[in-house]
């Protein structure tokens, strides 16, 4: 994806600093809109993955940090849950002005009580998606238990939150009783999928129920098995991003669609961003991400080039045989082939041209099902090597680099 800073104004005229996270499709497909998790920022870890999966999907993000917090104007003491409401409304107001409406609101955690409550401002928003969402704001309060007596009495006190110092004031907490998650639910109006962890130490699962019960059809629920409340680990907010962008698709009104193939007529496209070796893949309508192993500095989001080389041989070997046996009425009910890349020096290969260095070498196994004669696996075999892609394998290849200009 590519990232750009922005900034907008809230309804207090506070500049907000946000990222606008565009897919590598000319025109995304609809647009999102994240709202972050109690004294938390734009720039959690959990927030990006779950936006990057959303861009491989071809949904655009704008993520933003509330008044007060990360790289906003403002001061967290003078913020309340309505205050942060009206965030969520002003970027959505700011996202459909510049580029297009907010049909997904996403929230983390008290976000997601906040998107509740902001979905019916904004006309746009057809789907709304909570993730560890309390069932009331006011759950939030209890991380304030010890200060709790003292913000009462002398109207504020500074609190420790996650290792940071916050200055919270009593108009806060009565905010926050006042609002009702449940109420906010049932009166919701859009497509509604509540994803919460079974795990989740902050936020108990029962609030899911909750919310869910609340809500009216259509609605949905993910299990975040195993997952924590920030999903630290990264397969949790990858897969929490893939989920989001596979159930939103019913309820999404696409924009332009991306064209299959660039304006030079190239069917095959792939980006890689500014950082790490994460890229994504267009093949066409489709859409897939390779990178590399953590071994080797990649985030291991997807397979590497080679792993994606070995599967066009695996692929293109199978159904060569799938045809084959269909043309020639072979009792061949499956084929499975198992590849492995790997570097061999030229000497210890007998049957290699090379004599000196190393060259690639791709091991193949071939498991051919069926009630089928020696014969016929004997033939099988030898058409295994007749797919298109063995023979570009073993042909000669020419590739032809041009630059494109900027």
């Amino acid at each position: 994806m590519t990232s750009h800073r922005i900034t907008f104004p809230n309804a207090a005229g506070v500049p907000l600093a946000g990222r606008l996270d565009l897919p590598d499709a000319a025109t995304p497909r609809a647009f999102a809109l994240f709202a972050h998790c109690f004294t938390c920022s734009k720039d959690l870890r959990a927030v990006r993955r779950i936006a990057s999966a959303l861009t491989d999907r071809d949904i655009a993000v704008l993520r933003f940090d509330f008044t007060g917090l990360g790289q906003s104007g403002g001061a967290f003491a003078d913020t309340t849950f309505s205050t942060n409401t009206d965030d969520i409304v002003a970027a959505a107001a700011w996202l459909e002005e510049h580029h297009g409406p907010a049909q997904l609101l996403i929230g983390h955690s008290l976000g997601g009580a906040a998107v509740l409550r902001a979905a019916p401002r904004i006309a746009a928003s057809r789907a709304v998606v909570t993730i560890g969402a309390p069932a009331e704001p006011e759950h939030v309060a209890r991380l304030l238990t010890d200060a709790r007596d003292t913000i009462e009495e002398s109207g504020e006190a500074e609190v420790q939150l996650a290792g940071r110092p916050f200055r919270i004031k009593r108009e806060f907490l009565e905010d926050l009783a006042s609002a009702s998650t449940i109420d906010t639910a049932g009166r919701l109006g859009r497509a509604l999928l509540v994803m919460h962890a079974p795990q989740d130490l902050q936020v108990g699962v029962e609030n899911a129920r909750a919310i869910y019960t609340a809500a009216r059809h259509p609605k949905s629920f993910v299990s975040l098995d195993g997952a924590d409340h920030l999903l630290t680990a990264p397969a949790d907010a990858a897969y929490a991003g893939a989920m989001i962008a596979t159930w939103a698709d019913r309820y999404l009104i696409p924009g332009q669609a991306p064209e299959p193939v660039d304006a030079e007529g190239h069917a095959v496209v792939v980006a890689t961003g500014p950082t790490g070796f994460r890229t994504a893949v267009h093949l066409g309508p489709h859409r897939l991400v390779a990178d590399e192993p953590v071994s080797v500095g990649g985030t291991d989001d997807g397979p590497s080039p080679y792993d994606l080389l070995m599967a066009a041989l695996g692929t293109c070997t199978s159904m060569t045989l799938r045809m084959y046996a269909d043309r020639k009425g072979l009792p061949l009910e499956g084929v499975r082939v198992r590849l492995r890349h790997s570097k061999m020096h030229a000497r210890d290969c007998a049957e290699c041209e090379s004599t000196t260095g190393r060259i690639d070498r791709i091991e193949r196994v071939i498991e051919l099902l069926g009630d089928l004669s020696d014969v016929q696996r004997s033939r099988l075999m030898e058409i295994a090597d007749k797919c298109p892609v063995h023979k570009t394998l073993h042909g000669e290849v020419h590739v032809q680099s041009t630059l494109r200009p900027a």
